[in-house]
C-alpha cells in the first residue's frame, strides 16, 4: 500500500501543478472567484496526501485521505461547473478524467486501509463508504 500511496503523492502533486498552470491561464478571461475555488480545492488534494505520508497513526491516515477525496470531490465539481458554464471557452476533459482517476485512487487506497469489518465485496464496500461519507 506504500507503493500506491506515493504514486497517489506524486500523481496529486502533478494534477496540482497543472491546476495552477489552469489558473494562470484562465484567469485572463475572468471569473476568478469559480477558478480560485478551483484552485484551493485542487491543490489541497496533494496537500493532504502529503499530509497522509507523515501521519502519526493509522486513523491520522485514513482521516487525512478522506480529505484530500473531498478535495478531489469538490474540485470536479469546480471544474464540471465553469466548464459547463461555457464562460471560458477551454477544453477541461483531460483534467475531469485526471481528477476521476484521482479520485478512484484515493478510494482504494482508503478501503482497502480501513478494517473490514462488515465484510463483502470491494464494490459493496464503496457503496458503504460513499453512504457513510454523504450520511454521517
Amino acid at each position: 500500500m506504500i507503493e500506491k500511496s506515493n504514486k497517489i503523492k506524486e500523481r496529486s502533486f502533478d494534477f496540482a501543478l497543472s491546476i495552477i498552470k489552469l489558473y494562470s491561464e484562465l484567469k485572463k478571461y475572468s471569473e476568478i472567484v469559480l477558478l480560485k475555488q478551483l484552485l484551493r480545492s485542487g491543490t489541497s488534494i496533494g496537500a493532504n496526501v502529503h499530509e497522509a505520508s507523515a501521519a502519526s497513526s493509522k486513523r491520522d491516515f485514513l482521516n487525512k485521505m478522506a480529505i484530500a477525496s473531498k478535495e478531489a470531490r469538490e474540485t470536479e465539481y469546480w471544474l464540471k461547473l465553469i466548464s459547463e458554464s461555457n464562460l471560458i471557452s477551454f477544453d477541461f476533459k483531460p483534467f475531469l478524467l485526471e481528477i476521476n482517476e484521482l479520485r478512484a485512487s484515493l478510494k482504494i487506497v482508503i478501503l482497502n486501509d480501513q478494517p473490514r469489518r462488515l465484510g463483502g465485496s470491494e464494490e459493496s464496500q464503496l457503496c458503504l463508504f460513499e453512504r457513510k461519507r454523504r450520511f454521517p
